[in-house]
């Protein structure tokens, strides 16, 4: 049988270039060679060369470049351009997903559980008392990151200024939202017409949020799957997971974030382009409802080529 050929396109030159390289490594050893015909491109500066693509000749492009170019709808537009077949959501769903401030007025729009809170642009006058009324505790963080880049977490409103300048250094608008204290949960889902849930995992960081060294460092994170949690919420969870991928016309696959506050699932965001680390959450979901890493990414991949 004549091999698929993949061409697996990592790194991205921004702010998640290693965690990117972790993912490619680890689906570069989990693939099924004797299925498919691996090559492996690494994309340094968030420079896309596509003739290199081209000159390749892929059936499919396996995209592991989390954040920036790989997960901001940049990549896919150029494949799209290109009629080059890829793994995960399309152009204008992975710059809606990546876009926080975008995503969220959809979310609110379709009448969906979002934190409060509001956009501060750079430059421009902030209006602390404004601020103030979100709430006695807040999250500052960038609108198009990943892996917890630039969030700061402050219970004192003289560090105010401190968490705005550093959520700056990463993009030039930041959102600043309640913090909600609560159980933190995330749901994986598969398909394109009709995609379906995974197993819902609860996340139990060691630090003081899941912030990028609890995702990626052993022994910071405690993952539990399936959840702790009623069968009620759980199907909740599921169901607003499902949605939001259809919301923002997702295909392939994505992860959902929430945090639960009263029984009740609050959404934070949602992840295109989701880790495939060995500590990474959606590879853990799918072990717990039956699908090994190899059936994962043969999963990823068939969709891309439907």
């Amino acid at each position: 049988m004549k091999k698929i050929k993949v061409l697996l396109l990592m790194g991205g030159g921004g702010t998640e270039h290693e965690v990117s390289l972790s993912s490619g490594r680890e689906v570069f050893k989990n693939i099924d060679l004797n299925k498919y015909e691996v090559k492996t491109l690494v994309v340094e500066n968030k420079q896309i060369n596509i003739e290199e693509i081209k000159k390749n000749d892929p059936d499919v492009v396996f995209i592991v470049i989390h954040g920036s170019i790989g997960e901001d709808g940049t990549i896919q537009k150029i494949l799209e351009e290109n009629k080059i077949r890829f793994t995960g959501c399309g152009s204008e769903a992975s710059a809606l997903g990546m876009d926080k401030s975008r995503f969220k007025e959809l979310m609110k729009k379709s009448g969906l559980p979002i934190p409060v809170g509001i956009e501060i642009v750079k430059n421009k006058n902030i209006d602390l008392e404004e601020i103030k009324k979100i709430a006695k505790k807040l999250v500052i963080k960038p609108v198009s990151q990943g892996s917890s880049v630039g969030i700061s977490i402050i219970d004192d409103f003289k560090k105010i200024s401190e968490a705005v300048k550093m959520a700056f250094k990463y993009d030039d608008r930041i959102l600043i939202e309640e913090f909600i204290d609560g159980i933190e949960v995330s749901c994986g889902v598969l398909g394109n017409e009709t995609p379906t849930s995974l197993p819902v995992v609860e996340i139990c960081p060691k630090n003081i949020f899941f912030d990028y060294e609890a995702k990626y460092t052993d022994g910071k994170c405690e993952e539990i799957v399936p959840a702790r949690l009623s069968n009620e919420i759980t199907k909740k969870i599921q169901e607003y997971s499902i949605k939001v991928f259809k919301l923002i016309n997702g295909r392939g696959f994505a992860r959902v974030d929430f945090i639960i506050r009263n029984n009740e699932p609050v959404i934070l965001e949602i992840n295109t382009i989701p880790g495939l680390t060995p500590n990474s959450l959606l590879p853990k979901e799918a072990r717990a409802a039956g699908i090994s890493y190899p059936e994962l990414l043969d999963k990823m991949i068939g969709l891309a080529l439907k």
